[in-house]
């Protein structure tokens, strides 16, 4: 099971690196085999993008160090900046403490949301006034 391996490896030893396909093959894939992705600009920390992988986009991703997801709606692998030009370069790759979520710090080049916003998280709520703003006016698109 997943969770065990994953329990298992709190007390791992630091020093000593786990081989990436064993680790890889424990991760929590969905019933889709997919599973989620949070894409996080290296330098300034801003969250870009949440998006969906499988273990061959992951593995590309790897091997490429050019963010590959996999997309829902077309059922196809996707190179973001394929057709955009708004690349994103991997500069590192984290999984979580469950393996049920990776975390990937990029180089942004151009804007990572489909609207031309730098990032998908632009609606912003405000609880208190039970509202939602639309913040981030650079819109390049």
């Amino acid at each position: 099971m997943q969770r065990d391996y994953f329990v298992a490896l709190e007390n791992h030893d630091a020093r000593t690196p786990l081989a990436l396909s064993d680790v890889v093959d424990q991760l929590a894939f969905n019933a889709d085999g997919l599973i989620p992705v949070i894409t996080q600009d290296v330098h300034t920390k801003e969250i870009l993008m949440f998006a969906w992988m499988n273990r061959e986009s992951l593995l590309k991703t790897i091997s490429s160090q050019r963010m590959t997801y996999w997309s829902r709606s077309r059922q196809q692998l996707w190179i973001k900046g394929e057709t955009s030009g708004h690349v994103q370069t991997v500069v590192d790759i984290s999984f979580d403490c469950d393996g049920d979520a990776i975390l990937c710090q990029v180089e942004q080049q151009g804007s990572a949301c489909h609207t031309g916003r730098k990032t998908c998280f632009y609606l912003q709520v405000d609880g208190a006034k039970q509202q939602v703003w639309v913040t981030g006016d650079d819109v390049h698109a």
